[in-house]
């Protein structure tokens, strides 16, 4: 498969997830973390604002490969 190929797959398929997991974060956000202290609201909210990136770091190393060469 082609870089081409590879890079619009994994932008698709990083929408769909960014998409999904921005709605989870706001139900988690609003149902679990206004009704905590501060310290732990700020440290929930850099966790979810951060841990997305984690499951799509082998994705974006996927995409990012040189193609074979014939």
């Amino acid at each position: 498969m082609g870089m081409r190929a590879r890079k619009l797959i994994g932008t698709v398929v990083m929408l769909i997830f960014i998409i999904t997991y921005a709605l989870f974060a706001m139900v988690v956000a609003e149902g679990r973390i206004t009704e905590a202290p501060k310290l732990v609201q700020t440290l929930g909210y850099i966790v979810l604002g951060l841990i997305w990136v984690v499951p799509l770091m082998p994705l974006i190393r996927w995409m990012a490969k040189p193609d074979k060469q014939p």
